[in-house]
């Protein structure tokens, strides 16, 4: 038997989720950049959707400037962007997040950042988050990252890539587990 001491959740309120879904308006401000809408279904092994599965967001601002202590730059992050968001999945597994497309910036050995969302999931089931990365860019197989440069099977490499659906909106998946299944990281 299976108790919640067993499993992450999602044992949340609703206010754990509400209200955290858009990123662009914070502190009364609104985020510079181009604004988009990204969405997509987080599904179990089988195709099966996940219900009530949280998924969280953390990224840099559209000048590459992530709101943390740990950016030196975060003095100057966007004011109007919060850079950090959650969203629940509904019946059919499905999650929208209004955001920004984020820009580059160098890692720490100064190489280029491919543009992307750091992404961590709670679901039923799960013993401990999944953590993962979504990535922008409209030619994946010729993008240079040091994270996505750990994932050596090409088509692995491609799962981590949003697609673009129109001009402000881009899809990504995530494979929980099977065929398909989304590359994840130990965090």
């Amino acid at each position: 038997m299976v108790s919640p001491y067993c499993t992450i959740g999602p044992f949340f309120p609703a206010s754990f989720v509400e209200g955290h879904d858009d990123l662009t308006h914070y502190r009364g401000g609104v985020a510079r950049g181009q604004h988009i809408v990204l969405s997509g279904r987080i599904l179990q092994e089988g195709g099966v959707p996940t219900r009530n599965t949280i998924l969280e967001i953390w990224q840099p601002d559209a000048s590459g400037i992530f709101r943390h202590s740990s950016d030196p730059r975060c003095s100057d992050a966007d004011p109007g962007f919060a850079g950090w968001g959650r969203a629940r999945t509904d019946a059919e597994g499905w999650y929208r997040i209004r955001t920004v497309l984020p820009g580059s910036y160098a890692a720490e050995d100064g190489s280029p950042r491919c543009p992307h969302a750091n992404l961590m999931i709670l679901a039923i089931g799960l013993t401990r988050r999944l953590v993962t990365t979504v990535f922008f860019a409209d030619n994946p197989d010729s993008v240079r990252d040091p994270v996505l440069d750990c994932i050596t099977d090409p088509t692995a490499r491609k799962r981590l890539f949003a697609t673009r659906e129109g001009p402000e909106s881009y899809r990504f998946d995530l494979v929980l587990r099977g065929e398909n299944e989304t590359p994840f990281f130990l965090d």
